[in-house]
């Protein structure tokens, strides 16, 4: 079974990890959120070493098919974020 991490678990981490107080450790993680976001948000490449690259990259317009009845539906143009990780991140989960 997987256990999935949240925000609230960050927080502990770092809270403990580097002796933080709880408030000033869920600043530091929202200041870390909200900085990638508004990197993404202006279109900048975002490279964190040893783990991979996230980059915005547009989709144009384009028609598809709705599955269940095969009509042609219009998919509007939109943004959309993909992660690479980094070879380092790669060794790491298969090792």
């Amino acid at each position: 079974m997987s256990k999935t991490v949240t925000k609230a678990d960050l927080i502990d981490g770092v809270h403990h990890n580097v002796g933080f107080s709880k408030k000033e450790a869920a600043d530091m993680v929202d200041l870390f959120f909200d900085t990638i976001k508004e990197t993404l948000e202006y279109g900048e490449k975002l490279k964190v070493s040893g783990f991979g690259n996230f980059v915005v990259r547009s989709k144009r317009e384009r028609i598809g098919r709705n599955p269940q009845t095969g009509e042609a539906i219009k998919i509007s143009a939109r943004k959309v974020l993909t992660f690479k990780p980094s070879q380092v991140l790669k060794n790491a989960l298969n090792s």
